[in-house]
């Protein structure tokens, strides 16, 4: 296969890196012009330079849906989305006649998609960007895994395994079910985001806690309570009072 110019727009510094790793495997002589993380720098550098033969992009960013960043500038570039939202992405993309794939990215996947477009001589129809950003929000895109490294291996951990999140000064630590504690390239109020709110609490500036991980609640005063998570938080979980009258209701919803 000749060599391919391509960017990557994602904000996910690991998933950035692993599909960098995955595309040089696949297209040895691929040319990475840029990996951009939001859809201002994005649109910014399209602007500027000249276009590449094929773009990677995530659809949840930062500062928005990456779809404004197609919107904006109407280019006549082949577009494989990469995206970790399986239940709404399918449905979405088909409709459009968009290639995506999914998180973690695969190799066979990821050749395929390279073949299509470097086989494709016609340009694509044009989408209707608009109408594709309102249905991907109406349908609440939530993330169903995050990827995550330990040394050399990145893998993906599903939600269903996060017992939760826990973020100081300097990271945000994903914790799961059996303990184990991973780095994540989010800032806490990002995550509230893209979780499921049926599923995931903000308990405080530290803790966003699955509802599965929330081991007991304690009353400390008339306002204030202690969550006791697990497994075990290595330090206090207090829910302020302006949080405690909504923790309640929020459980007393799950119940039903």
């Amino acid at each position: 296969m000749n060599s391919i110019k391509v960017i990557l727009i994602e904000d996910e510094l690991f998933a950035a890196a692993a599909l960098t790793e995955a595309l040089a495997g696949v297209v040895p002589a691929v040319e990475i012009l840029a990996t951009l993380d939001s859809v201002a720098s994005a649109t910014a550098w399209l602007r500027k330079y000249p276009l590449p033969d094929l773009i990677f992009s995530d659809i949840q960013l930062g500062d928005g849906l990456s779809f404004a960043i197609f919107e904006q500038l109407n280019l006549r570039v082949p577009i494989v989305f990469v995206t970790a939202f399986d239940e709404y992405a399918i449905r979405a993309f088909q409709m459009n006649s968009l290639h995506y794939l999914l998180k973690p990215v695969e190799g066979e996947a990821l050749q395929m998609a390279v073949t299509k477009f470097t086989q494709t001589q016609t340009p694509a129809a044009p989408v209707q960007w608009q109408q594709l950003r309102s249905d991907i929000t109406q349908q609440k895109p939530f993330r169903t895994r995050f990827l995550v490294q330990t040394g050399d291996t990145i893998a993906a951990i599903p939600v269903e395994e996060i017992a939760y999140f826990e973020g100081d000064d300097r990271y945000v630590m994903l914790i799961n079910k059996t303990g184990k504690r991973f780095i994540v390239n989010y800032l806490l109020r990002d995550l509230e985001a893209v979780l499921d709110p049926a599923r995931f609490f903000r308990l405080n500036r530290s803790f966003i806690a699955q509802i599965d991980a929330i081991d007991q609640i304690t009353v400390l005063s008339k306002s204030k309570l202690k969550a006791r998570l697990r497994p075990d938080a290595k330090r206090d979980v207090i829910v302020s009072a302006a949080t405690a009258t909504q923790l309640k209701q929020w459980l007393d919803e799950q119940t039903h």
